[in-house]
């Protein structure tokens, strides 16, 4: 049948939003449902990626992969390339930072090399530093707005939220409010029951510190994430209690002791936000089709690293609904129904 969409996308989150702009770039006819939501995670994240999971130094899932991906996307003002420096606070953590420079798949993303920003900037800088590279962050804020503002001026978007109760699936066409689409994509992030899915809370502060000079974000224990003027974004927590609670005084005492490990400059609260990440139980997407059916499909999953992974993501299912290309089994979302 003729359809009203080639695609009903619920949720504009990262993942939704950045499923809307792949499928309107290729020309495809889409239908966005969305309402603000308290605790949507994409609204207060730094948006920042890091190919390296640098607790144990190794290249997180398909780095340079994804990195591709993600860097071809986001070409926009809000994207913004930083290299991160990673201090060390301890012989091991350097121990992990020499083996990794070893690695074949994770040394083109390591140097040495010094900063002078770093270098001169009153923090501590531990027993020495690494460089990470091919970092960025995105404004995902920004970026969100304008792609909303964008669906709403090509009348792409409803500013509602669907239940699961007002989708009805055929057997080649879902309808969702009165509107009719080949397939329906759940966005929901945190918001829903997912199979796999175990959200995390996470706190961040935004904070003032005059005369701190930096433009290299840093990692020590937590980020401090240069935004310019003396701002800086200090993160993250992980929780996964009480994921709806909002900003906790407990979450604010970590991150400014934290923070304390970096610099022991006066500094001045700004902001301190908090939302719910989309965790999946094994850090990979989950994606493909769910219920049973052929014409509805989730889109989650994607946690912390939703900048770098998204672009991606939202491809390869498109690959899978409108072109027959098969699934990849690790994001798979029958894989947490075997």
């Amino acid at each position: 049948m003729r359809t009203d969409h080639d695609l009903i996308i619920i949720g504009h989150g990262l993942a939704g939003g950045v499923l809307a702009a792949t499928a309107v770039n290729r020309g495809m006819r889409v239908r966005v449902f969305d309402a603000p939501k308290s605790g949507q995670a994409s609204r207060v994240a730094a948006g920042i990626v890091n190919p390296i999971v640098l607790r144990r130094m190794v290249p997180s899932w398909r780095a340079a992969e994804m990195l591709v991906c993600a860097e071809a996307f986001f070409k926009t003002p809000h994207w913004h390339p930083i290299p991160m420096v990673r201090i060390f606070g301890n012989a091991q953590e350097e121990n992990y930072w020499i083996r990794s420079e070893a690695d074949e798949q994770a040394a083109p993303f390591l140097s040495r090399e010094q900063r002078v920003d770093v270098d001169r900037a009153d923090i501590d800088r531990g027993i020495g530093y690494g460089i990470v590279n091919r970092c960025a962050w995105l404004d995902v804020n920004a970026w969100l707005d304008e792609q909303r503002t964008a669906l709403i001026h090509s009348n792409h978007f409803r500013e509602e939220w669907i239940s699961k109760e007002d989708i009805v699936e055929h057997a080649d066409h879902a309808m969702a409010k009165g509107e009719s689409a080949s397939f329906v994509v759940l966005c929901e992030g945190p918001f829903t029951a997912v199979p796999g899915l175990v959200p995390a809370r996470g706190e961040l502060l935004t904070v003032r510190i005059p005369g701190l000079g930096l433009k290299t974000m840093i990692h020590r224990g937590a980020f401090l994430l240069p935004l310019g003027d003396d701002l800086y974004r200090v993160g993250s927590t992980f929780a996964w209690d009480d994921l709806f609670v909002g900003p906790t005084e407990e979450g604010k005492q970590v991150l400014l002791e934290r923070l304390l490990k970096i610099t022991r400059l006066p500094v001045e609260l700004i902001e301190h936000a908090a939302g719910v990440r989309p965790a999946a139980r094994d850090r990979r997407p989950i994606m493909g089709l769910v219920g049973g059916g052929s014409r509805i499909a989730v889109l989650n999953g994607f946690g912390s690293r939703g900048v770098l992974l998204t672009p991606w993501g939202s491809a390869h299912l498109l690959d899978h609904l409108l072109l027959g290309q098969e699934l990849d089994p690790e994001v798979n979302a029958a894989r947490f129904s075997v």
